[in-house]
């Protein structure tokens, strides 16, 4: 079931499709616990520094979310694939985000090959 970029969406994918857009690090990393971990297929990013400096990178790419293709959620839970364009390539992109306290805990992300 796919959802809205923003509206209806849980407040933390809504804050964290917001901060991508605009490019705001700082915006971005206010949805992350200090603890939080960050697993993709190339590396695991653990603790709010190493995310930080993973996302550093990321903007540098410019992402942009083109649709929003399937998304669900939980009270703690939001798994997503989404059609983004990256570093000027469209790109489809997948993952989770688990919460605790309101904020993103654990992070999978991956891009379709």
């Amino acid at each position: 079931m796919a959802s809205p970029t923003t509206g209806s969406a849980h407040t933390v994918w809504t804050r964290q499709i917001d901060a991508l857009s605009s490019g705001d690090l700082d915006e971005l990393m206010k949805n992350y616990r200090s603890d939080a971990v960050l697993v993709r297929f190339d590396q695991t990013e653990e603790g709010i520094e190493a995310i930080r400096e993973g996302f550093e990178a990321y903007l540098a790419l410019t992402p942009e979310v083109i649709e929003v293709l399937d998304f669900v959620e939980s009270d703690d839970v939001i798994f997503y694939r989404a059609t983004m364009r990256l570093g000027g390539q469209v790109e489809t992109t997948f993952g989770t985000l688990v919460l605790r306290d309101g904020l993103i805990w654990r992070q999978t992300a991956g891009v379709q090959v």
